[in-house]
């Protein structure tokens, strides 16, 4: 292929982790077991939550929700990953691309609404406890999910659709393990200031504006607890939102963790590398910690073990 740009591109190449043909089979084999215990984890908590009916909250409706979304976000980019080291091949189809890059936004956002939806719930149950059955009742959760549905799916197809005017110059190695809005914005050889206008405005909008509501929820929740005379009472409530606090500040640090290495380094594998934190580490934990710091899960969990578990 000549230099210079060319609108019809029929395949990228994604150059992965590492070059190291040594390196691999520990790779596929790392990615492929946290995948497994990605799916298997997220997936015991769903089926938990619907065998249970002593789960049938609103905490635990998000919590499920959140679990699925989780093992469709990690689908989205690590079975490609483990095909193309399977049969050595770096190879991602122009259309493969694109419609990978537009479920990874997808469910990236829905986690960032699903968990800004569960600092709202932690806040209701644990500042208006009298009225939280009230509050929130079934049909609002289910309005909350939807519009998060709703929302992310608008906005990741109007970022998949802006990236389908560029156009592409000859060089199209992706230096990463998946195809990553920003990096198919700097292999554009055409104008990208409306791509990157969107891309930015949107991280301003949808992650600034749903971690400033995280941060308003849980000021509240401080104010809260802070207002409980025994000290008993403080560490019952704060156990309420724990296990939901350690999940955001994972996820919301190491994705930060990650962009800013990104800006500090010049180094793409360094950069691809790190994305393994907030793309396969933190789906894999979550099911940890929830399960170990939930004790009404945990001991869900307890007893179904051995068992089959029946959906409702």
């Amino acid at each position: 292929m000549g230099p210079g740009n060319d609108t019809q591109i029929s395949e990228f190449l994604l150059l992965g982790l590492s070059d190291e043909p040594e390196l691999q089979p520990f790779i596929f084999g790392l990615f492929l077991s946290m995948y497994l215990i990605i799916v298997f984890g997220n997936l015991l908590i769903i089926l938990a939550v619907s065998s249970d009916s002593h789960l049938h909250t609103p905490m635990y409706f998000f919590l499920a929700n959140l679990s699925f979304v989780d093992i469709c976000f990690t689908s989205t980019v690590i079975p490609k990953m483990l095909w193309n080291i399977q049969t050595q091949s770096k190879v991602i189809t122009y259309a493969g691309c694109i419609t990978q890059m537009y479920f990874f936004l997808l469910f990236v956002e829905l986690d960032i609404f699903l968990l800004t939806v569960m600092a709202y719930d932690c806040f209701v149950a644990i500042c208006h406890p009298l009225n939280y059955m009230v509050i929130m009742y079934p049909q609002l959760c289910g309005l909350l999910v939807l519009v998060s549905w709703i929302m992310c799916i608008l906005n990741s197809l109007l970022e998949s659709l802006m990236v389908l005017r560029l156009s592409f110059c000859a060089v199209l190695e992706i230096p990463h393990f998946f195809c990553e809005l920003n990096q198919m914005i700097q292999l554009a050889c055409s104008d990208t200031f409306l791509n990157n206008m969107v891309m930015y405005s949107g991280i301003i909008l949808l992650a600034g504006g749903l971690f400033i509501g995280i941060l308003y929820s849980y000021s509240k929740i401080v104010s809260c607890i802070r207002g409980i005379s025994s000290a008993q009472g403080k560490y019952k409530e704060f156990s309420t939102c724990a296990s939901h606090l350690s999940v955001i500040s994972l996820f919301y640090f190491m994705g930060l963790g990650v962009y800013l290495s990104s800006a500090a380094t010049q180094n793409s594998h360094s950069s691809a590398a790190a994305s393994v934190v907030y793309t396969v580490v933190t789906p894999m934990l979550n099911p940890f910690i929830y399960s170990l710091r939930n004790k009404d899960l945990k001991g869900v969990l307890m007893r179904k073990k051995g068992n089959t578990f029946a959906l409702y």
